[in-house]
């Protein structure tokens, strides 16, 4: 049996209905979530003894723009067991943004997290330390929002002076 119908198989005995969609493109398996089920999912998919996805490679999201879902927050994670790469996703809404998150599960979505949330505005609930990782502070903007200007805001930092 292959490894993408194992995990499938498994998180659809295990979470029934809140498993939203499956979809298997050019070898890459994409699973989505549902919200509420994040944790205990992540949590099912790294102790589960046939599965064990200890790592977590990537967090990024998909700003859709419209639609009662707006954005699509997607976890890569690894099985050095299965040697496979499975994206997890969770569709959330824009009221406001924002998800648990999985850096009790996996410690390496810390820094993940927060370029998420620096660049889309995702809040990730308990997470340890989230705070800007690229932008200042108190920049009120989301660069990779839909919404955000293709050339920046003018005069939305300040620039740094010139060398004379």
């Amino acid at each position: 049996m292959e490894p993408r119908d194992i995990i499938v198989d498994k998180i659809k005995s295990a979470f029934g209905s809140s498993l939203e969609e499956t979809s298997d493109f050019r070898g890459d398996l994409s699973l989505t979530i549902s919200k509420d089920q994040l944790v205990p999912a992540a949590t099912f998919l790294k102790e589960d003894r046939e599965l064990q996805f200890e790592m977590c490679k990537d967090v990024t999201a998909i700003d859709w723009a419209t639609g009662k879902k707006r954005f699509t927050v997607v976890y890569h994670i690894y099985s050095f067991k299965l040697n496979f790469t499975l994206r997890l996703k969770v569709n959330i809404d824009n009221n406001p943004p924002s998800i648990e998150s999985v850096t009790h599960i996996w410690r390496g979505a810390d820094w993940y997290e927060r370029e998420t949330f620096d660049m889309y505005g995702i809040e990730f609930i308990n997470h340890p330390d989230l705070r800007r990782i690229y932008m200042p502070q108190g920049f009120e903007y989301y660069p990779l929002r839909k919404e955000f200007p293709v050339m920046g805001i003018p005069g939305s930092l300040p620039l740094p002076k010139k060398a004379e």
